[in-house]
């Protein structure tokens, strides 16, 4: 059952991987298709050995139809934010280093790069500390998030959402390459932001991109 979305799931893990917004088996990645059923990476396996049939398939109702692998912990918290967010059907959370350390020393990136506009839609809320497999993961995720496409999560790390596969890592990505941009920038004085207008047009140019 839904072997090519298994397939491109492993494939995006492998990615965040690729970019250094993960490390050994951390995160996870999940995805909603189009009759309510949710497939979510298990638990603490890693992405280069994982075959498709490891993942974890929910019903809408929450409950397990395929997968024998340990669900991960995180998964009522991803449940919560694919019910409040039904515009979203992938979600990604790393550990990616820089952009949870802007999340130590600022509430908030601010929209200082135009590939930060593109693929998050500007800047991005820093959420406050939620633990590893708690529901406020998700909670914190849905209240944070706005009308961005990703939140940082105080001490943890990162979610990002997406109508697809394909937006979610962009958002993960690009997230992680502007807040190295913006740590840089900071340590010698303070950065200069894109206006409200900037930023718009950056948002409104993206959506073009690739189609």
């Amino acid at each position: 059952m839904y072997e090519q979305e298994k397939q491109e799931m492993i494939e995006t893990a492998l990615e965040m991987k690729r970019n250094n917004l993960i490390a050994l088996a951390g995160g996870n990645v999940s995805l909603r298709m189009p009759n309510g059923d949710i497939i979510i990476t298990p638990s603490g396996m890693s992405y280069e050995i994982m075959p498709p049939d490891d993942m974890i398939v929910f019903d809408k109702d929450k409950n397990i139809i395929e997968g024998t692998r340990k669900q991960s912990v995180d998964t009522p918290a991803l449940f919560y934010i694919f019910d409040n967010m039904p515009e979203v059907n992938a979600i990604l959370h790393t550990h990616q280093p820089y952009a949870t350390a802007v999340g130590l020393v600022s509430d908030e990136l601010p929209a200082c790069l135009t590939t930060l506009a593109n693929a998050t839609r500007g800047a991005v809320t820093v959420a406050p500390y939620s633990p590893p497999g708690n529901l406020s993961m998700g909670q914190l995720t849905v209240d944070y998030i706005g009308d961005k496409l990703a939140v940082i999560l105080k001490h943890h790390g990162v979610i990002t959402v997406g109508k697809d596969l394909h937006e979610a890592l962009y958002a993960a990505v690009y997230l992680e390459t502007s807040s190295i941009t913006y740590l840089s920038a900071a340590g010698v004085c303070e950065p200069a932001l894109l206006t409200e207008e900037q930023n718009a047009e950056c948002v409104a140019v993206w959506a073009n991109v690739g189609q």
